[in-house]
């Protein structure tokens, strides 16, 4: 009796390695992989009775795929009418099962006939209880390694969607970066063109020989350019007094610069223009004449004030986004 006992564990043993192996190699790898092998599989005409034993390999809510001796696989539709039991031994009757029973690398016998999609609608499942007991020994092993399994890459995908995200982020910042380079750039142009200048407008008021009182005409000049001053951001004003070649050089200079004064007077008075928008005025004489001082004519262009509309051109160009957006026009 104890040899019979031990040689029962023996088989018993081996057939917990064969199977567990079955399975590793068959299961755990996944179906797919059996998918892309093309394995056969056989299918049961409609009405065709038939007996299959084989290896349960795969199972769902209602069938079951077994891998006969031959290797081909063969779906097994289980419904309310099939029976599962034990086999039974002499003169005993085998006993009756829960199909929860029927568990990946449990070894059975299926009977029943075709349908009409080539499975085999059992009718009773028979398996031997020792081959119940490895295949329980066998999913006691296997399910918590499959839980741990799932569990990785249920990880796997949290961390590749944190890499993901991770990615974006990175992304954006990138985006920042180079944008905020722009606007520094930006920013430092604005910057070293501070004392750069543009001439915005220009008018020229002229006068009459030996006199620096501002004529009507000149004094409507004045008018248009003070309304397009004070309608400019950040602008300066820069007057600058003419007079022909009559006369010596020297009265030449004073009466250019009484016409320059006369000009910063109007302005300020009229139109409250502050002296801290205006450069200081400057009489050049009869320096730097626009017209022949031969002719009549060209005497009396040189007898000239020239206003001039000033705007920085730092001003001018436009702000960086952020600056734009927290900055009153």
């Amino acid at each position: 009796m104890k040899l019979i006992s031990e040689s029962r564990g023996i088989r018993c043993a081996i057939a917990t390695v064969f199977v567990a192996a079955l399975i590793a190699a068959n299961v755990y790898t996944g179906s797919a992989q059996d998918a892309g092998e093309n394995r056969p599989t056989r299918t049961i005409a409609a009405g065709q009775k038939a007996k299959i034993k084989g290896t349960i390999i795969s199972r769902d809510a209602d069938t079951i795929t077994l891998r006969d001796g031959s290797g081909m696989d063969v779906i097994v539709e289980i419904t309310d009418r099939t029976t599962v039991a034990s086999k039974g031994g002499f003169l005993r009757r085998g006993t009756n099962y829960d199909v929860t029973s029927l568990l990946r690398g449990l070894t059975i016998e299926a009977e029943g006939r075709g349908n009409a999609s080539g499975q085999l609608t059992a009718e009773k499942i028979r398996f031997s209880k020792d081959d119940l007991e490895t295949a329980r020994s066998i999913d006691s092993r296997v399910s918590p390694v499959e839980g741990r399994v799932t569990k990785v890459e249920a990880q796997n995908e949290a961390l590749a969607g944190q890499v993901d995200e991770l990615n974006e982020v990175s992304k954006n910042m990138r985006t920042d970066i180079d944008t905020n380079r722009e606007e520094i750039a930006r920013t430092n142009e604005r910057i070293s063109s501070l004392d750069d200048y543009l001439v915005q407008d220009l008018a020229t008021v002229y006068f009459k020989l030996n006199s620096a009182v501002l004529s009507p005409e000149g004094m409507a000049e004045l008018d248009v350019l003070a309304q397009k001053a004070l309608a400019t951001r950040g602008y300066m004003v820069e007057v600058t007094g003419f007079a022909d070649s009559t006369g010596n050089q020297q009265k030449n200079r004073v009466l250019s610069q009484k016409r320059a004064d006369a000009v910063v007077r109007y302005l300020a008075e009229t139109y409250d223009i502050p002296l801290r928008r205006m450069i200081t005025p400057f009489g050049y004489g009869d320096l730097k004449p626009v017209a022949d001082n031969d002719t009549i004519e060209g005497r009396s262009q040189n007898r000239r004030v020239e206003v001039k509309i000033l705007v920085n051109r730092g001003l001018t160009q436009a702000a960086p986004a952020t600056t734009a957006s927290s900055t009153n026009p």
